[in-house]
């Protein structure tokens, strides 16, 4: 039990859940006195399904535009794009339906049209980048226009204030932060999630416990978020474990996005992250590992790396995985295997010739310093990377 310490209540006004998507963005628009809506949707939703018909109906005279051009990992390229169709059609309110890139994308295009960036350069200089003394402060202003978020999969991602987006000229990924970069609301409709393809279910399930198990491992939780995240993880131990016979079960389907939006609770409340998520923006934005598969090939041995300075914190972890007395990364393992994803670099094509650049790379980013075990520099990551081989 951490002796002191500090709890942030996250800026999002409200989570919206179990009932149908479209007529709640409706109701969102209005609240939020919004007249031009753009929608910034996943493709494969817009083009195959009528998801986003549905609610542009919903909107009627509100609906001002659709922008489907988000590609995984969420490319500077195409945020920037959508932000220019946003400030030609004057939207008011952005809603972002999708998965993690989408989520994302949704959180940069209301920062972009605030400052009226339509070329990818101009996003130079907000990035957070580590400096001496920590992270450099982002000079982004508070946007006017708000967002609301429709996720499909599970990864958690829209419940915290900041977005990864690729520089896709260097292919490497940034971190962009501001606290009104929250969406001001979630809404958690478990008819849309059927559409969600099943290893990509189970993997942005795996990539919702990792914001957990980064939670209650981070010397800067408390136990407000502890509680919280430990139900999270066994809501999803539980759920993703049936989901492979009861896709189609409604029940099944919102149990898991409650157990999304609970792990995610240290993240949205600010408790920094630690190596699994540093270690996977390089992984994603660099080496185009698919960032659903990024969690369950280095957590177990990211876990097993930060054992010595997380012994409490993993038992906690090993018993919402319904392990008592497992070592954590043993029993994070046994889970993911049973699940049916890979747990080791090799299995998604990277080799021990790329790890020092990945411990290079893996040092620029900021949660490479708030790991319970001190990352001291890149052969510490080499080390986590040999054990995830």
């Amino acid at each position: 039990m951490r002796d002191i310490g500090i709890h942030n209540f996250p800026t999002m006004q409200r989570v919206v859940y179990g009932r149908p998507c479209a007529e709640v963005v409706r109701e969102e628009a209005e609240r939020l006195k919004a007249e031009r809506v753009l929608l910034v949707v996943s493709r494969t939703l817009n083009t195959t399904t009528d998801e986003i018909e549905k609610i542009r109906q919903a909107l009627g005279e509100k609906y001002a535009a659709t922008f489907d051009g988000v590609a995984q990992h969420t490319n500077r390229s195409e945020v920037v794009a959508a932000a220019a169709l946003g400030l030609e059609v004057k939207a008011d309110l952005v809603v972002a339906v999708g998965g993690g890139s989408v989520v994302d994308a949704g959180k940069m295009v209301i920062m972009c049209m605030e400052h009226g960036i339509t070329e990818p350069d101009g996003l130079n200089g907000f990035e957070i980048l580590m400096v001496e003394g920590g992270p450099r402060p982002s000079p982004f202003r508070t946007p006017k226009a708000p967002l609301v978020v429709v996720p499909s999969t599970l990864s958690g991602g829209e419940y915290n204030a900041g977005c990864l987006v690729t520089d896709d000229r260097h292919n490497h990924k940034h971190t962009f932060f501001h606290p009104m970069m929250m969406p001001r609301s979630i809404i958690l409709d478990p008819d849309l999630a059927r559409h969600c393809p099943m290893q990509l279910w189970l993997g942005s399930g795996t990539r919702a416990m990792d914001h957990g198990i980064e939670a209650i491992s981070s010397t800067r939780g408390n136990p407000l978020v502890d509680a919280v995240v430990a139900r999270g993880l066994r809501l999803l131990h539980d759920g993703l474990l049936k989901s492979e016979d009861g896709i189609e079960d409604l029940e099944l389907r919102r149990e898991c996005q409650f157990g999304s939006w609970l792990s995610a609770y240290g993240l949205q409340s600010r408790v920094p992250m630690g190596a699994s998520h540093a270690i996977g923006h390089v992984l994603g934005g660099t080496y185009h590992v698919p960032h659903f598969l990024c969690t369950p090939v280095m957590m177990p041995s990211v876990m097993r790396w930060n054992a010595p300075a997380a012994r409490e914190a993993q038992a906690q972890i090993a018993e919402a995985l319904r392990a008592p007395g497992q070592e954590g990364g043993d029993a994070f393992e046994a889970f993911v295997t049973k699940l049916g994803l890979p747990t080791r670099l090799s299995a998604v094509g990277v080799g021990p010739d790329q790890f020092q650049r990945i411990g290079e790379l893996t040092m620029t980013e900021t949660f490479s310093r708030t790991n319970p075990r001190p990352i001291r520099g890149p052969a510490d990551v080499v080390e986590i990377l040999e054990l995830a081989a």
